[in-house]
């Protein structure tokens, strides 16, 4: 379901291969979502957070080196909406995941892949440019 295709390729082959990690963590909570046989889904949403947050946090510094190292322009915009970007991890409740895990991996899913869609589509893509 969630693979990076290459309308979002950047044509920088580490923001693109970072790009690629975050699909797959995002694919990963997609399966957690939709395994049946997985009878508390709280651990696992616990750790692909967890693992989403420090990924996410290491892929923006690396990403914010690029734009300075080549002068990029709009890098000001970029570190507010990454700055949002882990303000809204920050503030997952945990306890909705452990209460309702269907609705709170559904709503964390719709918003990691509205940020990868749109940030990477009208935003990343403009530093390789």
């Amino acid at each position: 379901m969630y693979e990076l295709k290459d309308d979002y390729l950047t044509g920088i082959e580490l923001i693109d291969k970072e790009h690629k990690k975050l699909f797959e963590i995002a694919e990963e909570a997609y399966q957690v979502l939709h395994n049946d046989y997985i009878a508390d889904k709280y651990d696992n949403m616990v750790d692909i957070l967890a693992q989403l947050k420090e990924y996410t946090i290491m892929h923006f510094e690396h990403e914010e080196q690029y734009m300075e190292s080549i002068g990029y322009k709009k890098i000001f915009s970029q570190k507010v909406q990454h700055q949002e970007f882990i303000e809204k991890l920050e503030v997952v409740d945990l306890n909705e995941v452990d209460e309702n895990p269907e609705e709170a991996i559904q709503d964390i899913l719709t918003f990691l892949t509205d940020w990868l869609f749109n940030h990477i589509l009208h935003m990343d893509k403009q530093i390789g440019k």
